[in-house]
């Protein structure tokens, strides 16, 4: 943990959900903050896919409220790629069962790394036209900001910040390049994909801080042992998770990658937020504070 004040021994986690997930996550972050629970200041922020994306736009300075309009004012919401449902739909019944083929964890990294390298997809500068064009700023903030990805060929999980060398559109590529669905993203030497492909949320990585607030807009089996490990770190009450509502997973539909469900996803998030931020505010203080 480094930095000094408050702001610094707290971090935000935002998990990975397709284009569904960033509208919810934008969503939930406008509506806790209208509820009195901002918690865009957190000294970390770290995202994975879905989040890679939420993180990179708080990063940009601009306020929450416009990033919502983003999201929900069709005039402001971005250019997006359209994959056909049935791929979409195949990949994730096909991830569900990997793990079972290949129960190491590096392994099954480096399997779907391999099937993502060899799958045909749109061109890479064309994929990261897309992500681009969601980011208000394409250059690294000065806070503490992360993004996680995955090396295709060595199954290595590589976290990538204003430190790292890499640009900060690149970063966000490769977080979000689902395997089988975007094509990998070359960053120097290597070749990433989604970093997803280790976990969802990564919550484990942000190991350190006095308070942490997950938004986990996607299942993911690792979440529980992540969010013990963390709070065995940092104490009862120091850890929060928050995962869609039933209004949410309804706005949500079948297809993470859709994107007219951008609008209704952020607004059943913003809602959710509401009714949360009383005790998200409650338990983001910090003792003694």
């Amino acid at each position: 943990m480094t930095g000094h004040g408050p702001a610094a021994e707290r971090a935000l986690v935002l998990g990975g959900g397709g284009l569904s997930g960033i509208a919810w996550e934008t969503g939930v972050l406008a509506g806790l903050a209208a509820g009195g629970a901002d918690v865009t200041g957190a000294g970390f922020v770290l995202g994975t896919s879905a989040g890679a994306t939420v993180a990179a736009q708080l990063g940009s300075g601009l306020p929450l409220s416009d990033l919502f309009e983003r999201q929900t004012v069709p005039a402001r919401q971005s250019a997006e790629l359209s994959p056909d449902i049935g791929r979409v739909i195949e990949l994730m019944e096909s991830w569900e069962k990997l793990p079972l083929e290949y129960p190491d964890p590096a392994e099954l990294r480096r399997e779907v790394g391999q099937r993502a390298l060899a799958v045909q997809t749109v061109p890479e500068a064309e994929r990261r036209a897309v992500i681009a064009g969601r980011l208000p700023r394409h250059s690294w903030p000065s806070r503490k900001l992360a993004v996680v990805a995955v090396e295709a060929h060595t199954g290595d999980v590589r976290v990538f910040d204003q430190d790292s060398g890499a640009d900060l559109v690149d970063a966000v590529t490769a977080s979000c390049a689902i395997p089988g669905i975007w094509p990998p993203v070359t960053i120097g030497g290597g070749r990433y994909i989604d970093g997803g492909t280790r976990s969802a949320v990564n919550a484990d990585l942000a190991a350190g801080y006095q308070r942490v607030l997950i938004l986990a807009p996607m299942a993911d089996p690792s979440l529980d042992e992540q969010v013990a490990g963390l709070t065995r770190a940092s104490g009862d009450g120091s850890v929060q998770v928050l995962t869609p509502d039933d209004e949410s997973i309804e706005a949500m539909g079948i297809n993470p990658l859709d994107p007219g469900v951008r609008a209704p996803v952020a607004q059943a998030g913003y809602a959710q937020g509401q009714r949360a931020a009383a005790e998200v505010a409650r338990r983001w203080q910090l003792p003694g504070r």
